[in-house]
């Protein structure tokens, strides 16, 4: 690295941009007991998918390579001073989802991906740690719990809520309000408010349900009735049961085991990826993923209770609640315990734009990890 490099990043350093010293204490400042889970989660994906098809692992790897670069990048930056971009980051959103709407590609009924260079990236899953930076520095703005306040979130989620149900990716649509919602209610917003606000959607109810695509309320129906269709929208959770079951404890081996390997389970390396890991590596493997994903959360929500700035408390637990909410979901709809929905397990199902989005996520978590640390060492000094 030249010199005059190093005197830029020096500079940037000593402003607070960066988690390290140069030249004299070069060092990457990465909290790894936050990492530690996600290599065992990421192995296991990239095993499963080795074991499915050569061509999921190749491009799994170069989209792991990818979001590790900028996992290393971003986890050096010190996320309070990207506060102020909260204006910038939330219209960028907005423009990007719009973009999708309009020249997005068309894939099974749905237009989610806009291609870049002969990359697919799906904005609803990559927009999600930066529309959780915006939404923290907004609420953060104003420090007490008001209505005003409640007012202003829903303000802030609407568009992007409307925009990601027209692609249509109503499961992404719903994660994001629960996520975001669940967040105000851990930080002190009365639960009665959200009540009051969500009474016209209440009321509203049966209009919602005509407004539901076909397969969409087909997926709910078969829930109650998973007979009801077994050849059709029943299918893809009766087999999803079957793979879980036949894996009995141990698994039938990766690569082994016929609902995936034959293809009887759809989209067996995304929504489908918890069923044939417990196909191949039973409930052993499964177990493996819970208490992966158990031991992430837990360093997530230690990292929030240890903080005490608003803006970063905000933004972990909007993380925290992301990864359980598409752990649970997906984990429920293999399963059996819920309907179907497009959601993919983060950092173990195929897919470049949750992949990155997942390491984004664990770089700022890490960040606001280290810079709590320094603040420490400070105060003890």
């Amino acid at each position: 690295m030249s010199s005059e490099a190093l005197a830029k990043l020096e500079t940037l350093a000593k402003w607070g941009f960066l988690h390290f010293d140069l030249p004299m204490n070069f060092s990457l400042k990465i909290d790894y007991w936050l990492l530690a889970p996600v290599v065992i989660l990421t192995f296991i994906g990239l095993a499963t998918l080795a074991s499915i098809n050569p061509l999921y692992f190749r491009n799994q790897i170069i989209s792991l390579i990818i979001s590790v670069v900028f996992f290393l990048i971003i986890s050096q930056i010190n996320i309070s001073s990207l506060k102020i971009l909260k204006n910038p980051l939330y219209i960028v959103s907005l423009v990007l989802l719009l973009i999708v709407l309009i020249i997005g590609i068309e894939s099974r009924g749905a237009v989610r991906w806009v291609e870049f260079l002969g990359i697919r990236i799906q904005f609803s899953e990559t927009l999600k740690p930066l529309l959780s930076l915006s939404f923290a520095a907004f609420i953060s703005d104003n420090k007490n719990p008001t209505f005003k306040t409640l007012l202003i979130a829903i303000v802030f989620l609407l568009p992007v809520i409307i925009m990601i149900y027209l692609q249509p990716d109503l499961g992404s649509a719903l994660i994001y309000t629960a996520v975001f919602f669940l967040a105000l209610i851990v930080i002190g917003f009365p639960i009665y408010w959200f009540g009051i606000t969500a009474l016209p959607a209440i009321l509203l109810s049966p209009l919602f349900w005509t407004m539901l695509h076909e397969y969409q309320r087909q997926r709910i129906l078969t829930f109650f009735q998973l007979n009801r269709d077994p050849l059709g929208a029943s299918y893809n959770s009766i087999q999803a049961l079957i793979a879980v079951g036949s894996g009995m404890f141990s698994g039938k081996g990766l690569g082994e085991g016929t609902q995936s390997i034959l293809r009887f389970l759809p989209e067996r390396h995304t929504d489908f990826i918890f069923a044939t890991i417990s196909e191949g590596m039973g409930f052993v493997g499964g177990l493996i993923i819970i208490l992966a994903f158990l031991f992430l959360l837990y360093r997530i929500y230690f990292i929030f209770i240890e903080n005490n700035s608003l803006f970063e408390k905000i933004f972990l637990i909007c993380c925290f609640f992301f990864f359980l909410i598409q752990f649970f979901l997906n984990v429920g709809m293999n399963i059996g315990l819920l309907p179907v929905v497009g959601v993919t397990m983060p950092f173990v199902s195929f897919g470049g734009s949750s992949l990155m989005s997942s390491f984004i996520f664990l770089a700022i978590a890490s960040s606001i990890s280290i810079s709590h640390k320094k603040r420490n060492v400070l105060e003890i000094r």
